[in-house]
């Protein structure tokens, strides 16, 4: 049994991993991401392997799971994160910066930048949590081309593929070394002095790699184990800043607050698929 706490996190390197006892679990921010945004706090997860999959490489298919099996209200009140100033956490190396301000509902707002003309700057926000499943969680993970190598090195994103990532060419490469990469990712061979996005299918939306970041930080504050009412400032998020964000809350927990809503009056669900 491995808590859902942000001090059983033990790496971020690309995904959150959780560890207790032993017993380890890995790139577990989508589905934590998926139970956040429907309102869920009190949930089991079995699970017969070392990582979760990675799926469409969205939230969303585990909130359409969450809507087939139906979600119950329980009696139980639940308890809410109610920050009284500002926390703030800071990582110089990359200058990310990770706020949460007092407010009296939640939203997010995230500012991604790279050192790449493909992706240079792009924002995204939620304003309310009941926009999650149309506004954010069908937005897929990315990555950089060049990043992809070193991570099969490190036995990571064995379900990758181009229907689950957006793959970002942006830096070009020996055409042996591009050709090698496709082979090794099952996907088909393409002339390595042509840049840009490398997808099966188009965009979700044109924003999406910010709108991910959402997805991923939303993920990690489910490890704070509280909801959180307040506005949450991410330039630059990162599993890591993120995880250093909620070990703060963490810290601001006081225990014996009350329970505020019951869960049925938090959230609004609106399903859209069938």
């Amino acid at each position: 049994m491995i808590r859902a706490l942000a001090e059983y996190v033990t790496a971020t390197i690309r995904a959150t991993e959780l560890t207790d006892r032993g017993a380890s679990v890995k790139t577990v921010e989508h589905a934590l991401a998926a139970l956040y945004g429907c309102g869920i706090d009190n949930c089991l997860i079995d699970v017969n392997g070392p990582e979760f999959s990675i799926l469409d490489g969205s939230a969303l298919p585990y909130v359409q799971q969450i809507y087939k099996v139906g979600i119950q209200v329980q009696p139980a009140g639940r308890r809410y994160f109610i920050p009284k100033q500002t926390i703030k956490v800071h990582d110089e190396e990359t200058q990310a910066i990770l706020s949460i301000v007092p407010a009296e509902h939640f939203s997010v707002a995230c500012r991604i930048s790279y050192n790449s003309p493909f992706l240079k700057e792009q924002v995204a926000s939620l304003d309310s949590m009941d926009n999650f499943v149309r506004q954010i969680a069908g937005s897929r993970t990315f990555v950089f081309l060049r990043e992809i190598e070193p991570l099969l090195d490190l036995n990571l994103i064995k379900g990758g593929s181009l229907q689950n990532a957006i793959v970002i060419y942006d830096k070009p490469i020996a055409q042996d070394k591009l050709d090698k990469l496709a082979d090794m990712m099952g996907v088909k061979r393409r002339n390595a002095a042509h840049l840009g996005y490398i997808i099966q299918r188009g965009m979700t939306f044109y924003n999406e790699p910010a709108r991910h970041k959402i997805v991923d930080l939303l993920g990690d504050l489910a490890l704070t184990g509280r909801f959180i009412r307040g506005r949450v400032i991410a330039h630059f998020p990162g599993h890591t800043i993120n995880n250093q964000l909620a070990r703060a809350v963490r810290r601001e927990i006081d225990t014996e607050a009350l329970p505020l809503l019951s869960g049925a009056e938090e959230y609004t669900f609106y399903p859209f698929f069938t």
